[in-house]
């Protein structure tokens, strides 16, 4: 029923300003050829005139809300099943006066939905990638769908971006990220589900650009970083601005509690002292521009492939990726709501003077601590002398067999390559122990190689190594007392060591020497 809200009068002064913005506006994530998330509550939102109820109709369910003070409004579908025949999604305002009060969204389908973010490797599109003109004639997958945020980087926080979603079709499918369409090519037949892929990714950025500036100020790991950034003398910010900082948090969270219990709005949260001075360095932009918008978005997952560009500021910056990866993993679950499964592509082999990749690599293992959590090996899948490799096929169906295996539980019985599981030293041996050794663990094409060893002095000389079961058995006549082992620890190194279904095992140091 429609409710009246002005009189006649007032109806026709405030008609031609009214005019301009009454209208329905959905962001634009929710346009043609939309591919929802099945098996949970998915949100749909946008804009209509404050006090309006808006109706939302898809597959058989009504969802009404009523906008806020400033236009926003919100509705929760109920779980749905996978549908893979295409649909058509509805809203519509009873606003009288409404330019246009009906948005219809068309060909939706709902399965699976993941988004793929990072920079140039994410980005590359798959006209570059292996085989191109072959892959592109076999290209005719009407239920795989790519969505590509072109919005930029931001000051703040935006509600919407830029971009539209595009059918898999071969003469489409030129400028989907390779990465994603491999992956969601390979999953698309095994879980029998239209696949919506979400890529949201810039060539050459930084992974602080990624994450939001609010997190960054709060971690006492980077504040060496950021500071050294900021070029601040004052290593950490001005002890009064600090203990004021902490002071208004104390207050909006008594605040906070004491609005929670009188249903009244939440106080905003005080701003850390370094959070607004992190926008002179860009800090956060790429959030606020590419990702902040997706953050209400159902999805199944999040594929991050970046780090080139941070191990290109060399080892000094580069050690501090092992608190910046985890950062952005756990600020993206703290802005979705939930636990997000989120895989990280190692950064492959590729020659460069540069020595930070070691680092970054080890800061993605290292990242494996957390749950739900994900890591394709492509250490032997790279290019020597290109930062993009274009063998994306491969690393498609690396990241496939981890969301198959542990997302999927579709019986995967290996999904990594071998990971380093601790070392014993015996006399002038240690003996190297694995996980994810399936088929037992293998020398490829050759003896072992890779391995080196060093003794307390931290001289580093390449090692004998060898396989004894599903162990390595590393030693140098050079080290009689050896306490570290360090394995393919270079930029582009020759390394071979693979499990028994061919995948290559991660590089991985024993020692946590500078």
């Amino acid at each position: 029923m429609m409710r009246p809200r002005f009189s006649l009068l007032s109806a026709l002064w405030l008609l031609p300003a009214v005019a301009a913005v009454a209208e329905v506006k959905l962001p634009a994530i929710f346009s043609d050829n939309l591919v929802l998330q099945s098996g949970t509550n998915v949100p749909v939102w946008g804009r209509a005139i404050p006090g309006e109820e808006v109706t939302v109709q898809f597959a058989g369910q009504t969802k009404t809300a009523i906008t806020d003070s400033r236009g926003k409004w919100l509705v929760r579908l109920d779980p749905l099943p996978v549908i893979r025949t295409a649909g058509e999604l509805t809203v519509t305002s009873d606003d009288p006066l409404a330019t246009v009060p009906i948005r219809k969204v068309k060909n939706v389908v709902v399965g699976e939905v993941w988004l793929g973010s990072g920079q140039s490797n994410m980005a590359m599109p798959v006209n570059h990638a292996e085989n191109f003109t072959q892959e592109m004639l076999a290209a005719n997958w009407p239920l795989i769908r790519m969505f590509n945020v072109t919005s930029p980087s931001a000051a703040t926080a935006q509600d919407d971006c830029a971009g539209r979603w595009i059918v898999c079709t071969p003469g489409a499918v030129g400028s989907f990220s390779a990465v994603l369409y491999f992956f969601g090519r390979e999953i698309h037949p095994v879980i029998d589900a239209p696949v919506g892929l979400i890529n949201s990714s810039l060539g050459g950025s930084l992974i602080e650009q990624w994450t939001s500036a609010e997190a960054q100020a709060a971690s006492a790991e980077l504040r060496p970083y950021i500071q050294a950034q900021l070029k601040d003398p004052d290593k950490g910010g001005a002890e009064a601005d600090r203990k004021k900082y902490e002071l208004d948090l104390g207050r909006w969270a008594e605040e906070s509690r004491r609005a929670r219990a009188e249903s009244k709005p939440a106080p905003a949260k005080p701003a850390h002292p370094l959070e607004a001075r992190l926008g002179t360095v860009k800090y956060g932009g790429l959030f606020n521009g590419k990702i902040a918008p997706l953050t209400s978005f159902a999805l199944r997952g999040i594929i991050w492939y970046q780090g080139e560009q941070n191990a290109a500021q060399g080892n000094t910056k580069a050690a501090y990726y092992q608190y910046q990866l985890p950062l952005i993993v756990q600020d993206w679950r703290a802005r979705w709501g939930w636990q997000v499964p989120f895989a990280t592509v190692q950064l492959p082999n590729f020659e460069t003077i540069i020595d930070g990749r070691p680092l970054v690599r080890e800061a993605a293992l290292k990242s494996l601590s957390l749950p739900q959590t994900g890591m394709a090996i492509t250490i032997d899948i790279g290019e020597a002398n290109n930062n993009h490799p274009k063998y994306k096929q491969e690393l498609g169906r690396r990241l496939s067999l981890w969301a198959l295996a542990t997302i999927y539980d579709r019986g995967i019985t290996e999904f990594s390559g071998p990971l380093p599981a601790g070392q014993v030293i015996r006399g002038g041996e240690i003996e190297l122990n694995f996980t994810h050794t399936e088929g037992g663990l293998v020398a490829k094409e050759g003896p072992l190689t890779g391995f080196f060893i060093a003794g307390a002095n931290k001289q580093w000389k390449p090692a004998q190594a060898r396989i004894a079961g599903k162990t390595v058995i590393v030693s140098s006549t050079e080290v009689p007392a050896p306490v570290a082992v360090r394995y393919a620890w270079t930029n582009n190194p020759t390394c071979n060591l693979v499990n028994g279904t061919g995948l290559p095992a991660s590089p991985f140091r024993t020692d946590n020497w500078k």
